[in-house]
Parts: structure tokens; C-alpha cells; sequence
């Protein structure tokens, strides 16, 4: 053995058994209260601010609420107050570490090897299940309809040392969630006819939301395609569980931390939230995008700078097949972000993000290159786009935020007029409710302009003949914002912990968005939409106008819900979590004539009004 590779074996060595205790550095699935909990404490002051690229590791959030439970009456504002101590003591107890061996309230075998001399090491081994039964029924169509979800997942993680760790999730599930065709749509707007020399225009199916769901709150949980029940081969593989079908998906991860924290990296296949000012507000990756295998990296050399990196490979939506959908769709993706805070008065992130054919570019993997002026240097073939959020609070009383993702601009023309301008913006505010347990209100308006999130198919030199997809998604689900193209909308949303048990949330929402199919088709509504490349700078063609350039489909949802974990006779936490969202969904269509909107009602664009309900338990939540 060469003494360069001894070297290399004692310094790893060395980092594995530094004295530190042991944490675990994988990450705490998004979703999870813990999410909750921080933002409001971040909101009042109660410990430094978090980055903004999510998941955060279990070290890292179980670091800030110890901060939290230590800062209880050191504020002005926002203190906590006696019960809300008590309860975020016992909200944090299944949080902790398992006991060794079997540990039937958490569902876990635990094995570690700590021992004095010996590198740590440590496993646990466990499985959860999650059942939930959604039904609706729409009063114009009279018509009930149900899906459901039963999905089992057995889990392994564990630590390598004190400052890596490794975990596998692997989910099966039977699933059912039915949608209904509702028309076609066109990729080019139908005024240019069949395209302009490589750029063909396509009749694609549009699909309405998940019937059994709130519109744009269904997430779909299996990797590449589900199999109809019935056939379980390459003729059974499907895009979308429309019958009863069974799913799978893998979510592997390495993950670690150097310098007490100040280095962070990762490996793995996840749902990730970057840039997000509060929970699901992100434009430039969203919680609500597919996971995807990335590798990413964060540096906080000082509490007021931090930078993050990531670079993945993006999956295809498997519409036509496992060896045809992906042909036109081979992408990876690169983002890095900076951001800058202020004690918790302020806070500043920009950066770039790209979508980029497959192909061994060091430029976008490179982190301190930036990934939209780098495209100056090798040619115009990938999909660029520039972010920035600024975020001003007073701890203990409330935020205001405004973000904004640029996709593609023209300055000299009118940005709010032509179709060439590709952006989305959204502001917001995130106020604390006193008197309830670690409570808040939100209230957001974001718009995204048609053609944001889209991008031209083109030849590209390194795949042949094909004309190949770049729009920002994956696998066929947007990365940006939950809301398609050429939509707007206004959200207030509610949260509290009612007791260590128990959370509780309601929301409203209001959204619009043009139709993508049919006779008042607005163009630009679609991911797949594609604008015309020979008249973006002509200021006589390509324009936009919001509500009264065709129809607009209006959706008014109101919902509340709850998650509540059993207790024993003696206040135990028991494994079992019963949870429930309820509400309404009023949409209608509109058409604009002249300055005046009047509503419409036909076979093409009818009414459709509906109560929803969704009912589920988890066992070892």
C-alpha cells in the first residue's frame, strides 16, 4: 500500500472517530410538522435563520429546536410561553434517537456499535404504512367519484462515524386516482399552423386535475409508472393510475456534515424546497416538484452568508412507453443559490438554475460557475433561468416577502404585453397569531405569465434527429411553482398545533388559469406549450392579456383539515395518526369581451362545483 493511501485511510479515519456525538444526517422528509414549527420560530425570533434549501438534516432541525427551547424568555416578542414549552418537549420525544434493539412504539430494530476505539456505526431498521380514502362529488355533473392510496414502506438508515449517514426508503402501493380527458390543445398556437422549419407543432391531450383532490394538491408518489393490477409486465405499464394499478418508488441518500456544520453535502433521490419564503411558496424548486437523484452541497461560513449548490438528472413522464417518452427527454438540472441574512430582520437569496440536455458539461456541475452565463461560453441549447427573494420581518409580529423567477425576457418590449416575457413573481406575508400554539396566517398572490416554465423543442448536436424537450419539469411535473403557466393566484392558509397531538390548518384559494384546450384556447397555458422562436421580438403578434385574450377557468377552494396522533391511557404517543381534509371547490369559466369578463357554461367549459373529503390513517407515522 502506497503511503499516499495510508495517508488518505488515516485522515478518514481520523474525521469517523473524533469524539462528537453521534448524530444522524439524512434527511427529515418534507411535510413533516417539524417544518411548521421552524418557520414560526424562525418568524419570531426564536432561533437564527434555516437555509433555504430543504430538507433539512434531522442534526439540523433537532439543533434548532434545542435553540428554540432555550430562547423560551430571552424576546421581546415571541417568546414561548409555558404551554407552548410543554408542548414542543413532548412534540420533539419521537424525534429522538430509537432504543437499541426493538422498540415497538416506534417500529424500529436499532443495532449501533459505539464502543471505545471503534468507529461508530449504526443502524435502524423499521416500516411505516399510510391508507387514505378520497372521494367527490361535483353538483353539475351529479356525479361521485373515489380514489385511494395504501402505501407500505420499509426503511433502513444509519450513521457512519459521527458526520456521515446513509439511508434507503423503498415504497409499494396500490393507488387509484381518477382524471377525465377534456379536450386537445396545440403546442404552437394555432395561428402559426404547423411550425417554422425543425419546430413541428403537436395535438396533445389535456387532462383535468385528480378527480378525488383538491385541484393542484395531488403529488404523485411512484417512481417512472405504475402497472395495471391486472398486468404486470411492459403491456401493463402506465403513465397515470386512472384504474386501480401498483406502484413503486426508491428514495436512497448519503448525507453529511464537516466543521460543525459549516459544511454540509448529500447525495441522494428526494422532494426538495429551495428558495422557499414560507412552506410550498418556492418558484424556483418547488415542494410539489418529483424527486430526482442529485448531489448538492451547502456552505455557511457566517450566520449572515450561506451558498448552496446542487446538480441532478431529471426523469421523464412515461406517456408512450419506457423506451419512446424517453427518447425526446434526456435532461439533467443544475441550481445554485446564495443568500445573505440580516439577524432575522433580513434576508437575501438570488441565484441560477438551468435545464440542460444530458452530456458531460463541467460548467454546470462546477458551483461557482453560474449556470446562466456559462451558456455564453458553450452555445444556446439549454433552458436558463435567473431567481431572487427578499424577505424583510420584525420577529414576533410578522414578514413581508416579494420573489421573483426570470425565465426569459425582452427589455424593450412591454413586459406585461408580449408573450416574450417569461416570468413569475409572487408576493406575500406571514403573520404570527398570538394566544395559539405556534400559529400563523399567511396571505400570497402569485402570478406566473404564460410561457414561464416552457422551453422551444430543439435538435440538438449531440442527439441526432430528435427534437428534444427542455421545459422545467420533471417528470411531467412542473420544478417551479405548483401552478401551470398563464395562471395567478391568491392564498391564505392557516396553521397551529392544537396540543403535542394534534395540528390543524385551513386554507383558501383562488385561482385562474387559461384554458390550454379547446375553440378560446389561450396560448402559452401548458408546460408543453411552445413559443413561436420567429416572432418573439415583434411587437405586432405574441401578446398576452390576463382574463380576456380566451377562456379562463376560476376555482374558489376552501379546505380545512387536521392530523391527530393516538394517546395511551398514560399521555404516550401510540403509533397509530388519523388525519382528514374537507372542503369545497367552486369552478366556473370566463371569456373576456372588451374590458367585461362574462361567465360560460358549455359542454367545453361547464360549471363544476364539488364537496371533497379525504379520510386516511398512518401507522408509525
Amino acid at each position: 500500500m502506497s503511503r499516499r493511501v495510508q495517508l488518505v485511510l488515516v485522515c478518514f479515519t481520523l474525521v469517523l472517530t473524533m469524539p462528537l456525538m453521534a448524530q444522524t444526517h439524512v434527511s427529515l422528509p418534507l411535510g413533516d410538522p417539524v417544518y411548521h414549527i421552524l418557520e414560526v420560530a424562525e418568524l419570531r425570533g426564536l432561533c437564527d435563520p434555516l437555509p433555504k434549501a430543504k430538507p433539512y438534516s434531522r442534526s439540523v432541525a433537532i439543533s434548532a429546536a434545542e435553540k428554540i427551547l432555550s430562547s423560551r424568555s430571552s424576546l421581546r416578542f415571541g417568546g414561548l410561553s409555558d404551554k407552548e414549552y410543554q408542548l414542543l418537549e413532548k412534540f420533539l420525544e419521537p424525534y429522538g434517537k430509537a432504543d437499541a434493539g426493538f422498540d415497538r412504539w416506534k417500529g424500529t430494530y436499532r443495532f449501533e456499535n459505539a464502543a471505545e476505539g471503534k468507529i461508530h456505526l449504526s443502524a435502524e431498521m423499521g416500516a411505516k404504512n399510510e391508507t387514505s380514502v378520497s372521494g367527490a362529488y361535483y353538483f353539475q355533473q351529479d356525479e361521485a367519484v373515489f380514489g385511494e392510496e395504501w402505501w407500505f414502506t420499509p426503511y433502513v438508515v444509519g450513521d457512519l462515524g459521527n458526520f456521515f449517514s446513509w439511508g434507503f426508503i423503498l415504497n409499494g402501493g396500490i393507488l387509484y386516482s381518477p382524471r377525465e380527458q377534456v379536450g386537445i390543445f396545440q403546442t404552437y398556437h394555432s395561428e402559426f399552423g404547423e411550425g417554422h422549419d425543425n419546430y413541428i407543432n403537436r395535438e396533445m391531450i389535456a387532462y383535468s386535475q385528480p378527480l378525488a383532490h383538491f385541484p393542484y394538491s395531488y403529488q404523485k408518489r411512484w417512481d417512472g409508472f405504475v402497472w395495471n393490477y391486472r398486468d404486470i409486465s411492459n403491456s401493463g405499464q402506465l403513465g397515470w393510475p386512472e384504474g386501480l394499478c401498483i406502484g413503486y418508488s426508491m428514495l436512497p441518500e448519503i448525507g453529511g456534515s464537516l466543521f460543525d456544520g459549516i459544511f454540509t453535502m448529500r447525495g441522494g433521490r428526494m422532494f426538495r424546497e429551495w428558495g422557499a419564503m414560507s412552506e410550498g411558496s418556492s418558484l424556483i424548486l418547488n415542494q410539489s416538484a418529483q424527486p430526482f437523484l442529485g448531489l448538492e452541497a451547502t456552505v455557511s461560513p457566517f450566520k449572515w452568508l450561506g451558498f448552496s449548490t446542487i446538480t441532478g438528472i431529471l426523469e421523464y413522464y412515461d406517456e408512450a412507453g419506457i423506451i419512446d417518452s424517453p427518447s425526446t427527454n434526456q435532461n439533467a438540472f443544475s441550481l445554485s443559490m446564495v443568500e445573505i441574512n440580516y439577524k432575522n430582520y433580513f434576508h437575501f437569496d438570488f441565484g441560477s438554475a438551468a435545464v440542460w440536455p444530458k452530456r458531460f458539461e463541467l460548467g454546470y456541475i462546477f458551483p461557482l460557475t453560474s449556470n446562466f452565463f456559462y451558456q455564453n461560453n458553450i452555445g444556446d441549447f439549454d433552458n436558463m433561468s435567473l431567481f431572487f427573494d427578499i424577505k424583510g420581518q420584525y420577529p414576533g409580529l410578522a414578514n413581508l416577502w416579494l420573489s421573483f423567477y426570470l425565465d426569459e425576457i425582452n427589455p424593450e418590449l412591454d413586459i406585461f404585453e408580449m408573450d416574450r416575457s417569461m416570468f413569475a413573481f409572487q408576493v406575500g406575508s406571514t403573520a404570527q397569531i398570538p394566544l395559539l400554539p405556534f400559529a400563523s396566517i399567511t396571505l400570497s398572490y402569485t402570478k406566473v405569465e404564460p410561457y414561464c416554465y416552457t422551453h422551444t423543442r430543439q435538435i440538438l448536436p449531440w442527439y441526432g434527429e430528435n427534437l428534444m424537450e427542455q421545459a422545467y419539469t420533471n417528470n411531467g411535473e412542473g420544478l417551479g411553482y405548483y401552478l401551470p403557466p398563464n395562471s395567478d393566484e391568491i392564498l391564505v392558509r392557516f396553521k397551529t398545533l392544537l396540543s403535542a397531538y394534534t395540528t390543524a390548518h385551513f386554507q383558501y384559494q383562488m385561482i385562474r388559469h387559461g384554458a390550454e384546450y379547446g375553440s378560446a384556447a389561450v396560448d402559452g397555458s401548458s408546460y408543453l406549450s411552445e413559443l413561436d422562436p420567429s416572432g418573439r421580438s415583434t411587437k405586432a403578434i405574441l401578446r398576452k392579456d390576463f382574463l380576456h385574450d380566451g377562456a379562463y377557468q376560476w376555482m374558489h377552494i376552501i379546505k380545512a383539515g387536521a392530523e391527530h396522533s393516538i394517546s395511551s391511557d398514560d399521555g404516550k404517543r401510540t403509533p397509530l395518526q388519523v388525519f382528514f381534509e374537507a372542503g369545497v371547490v367552486l369552478s366556473y369559466f370566463t371569456k373576456g369581451n372588451g374590458n367585461s369578463l362574462s361567465i360560460i357554461d358549455t359542454d367545453e367549459y361547464p360549471k363544476s362545483n364539488g364537496l371533497l373529503l379525504t379520510v386516511g390513517f398512518k401507522i408509525y407515522p
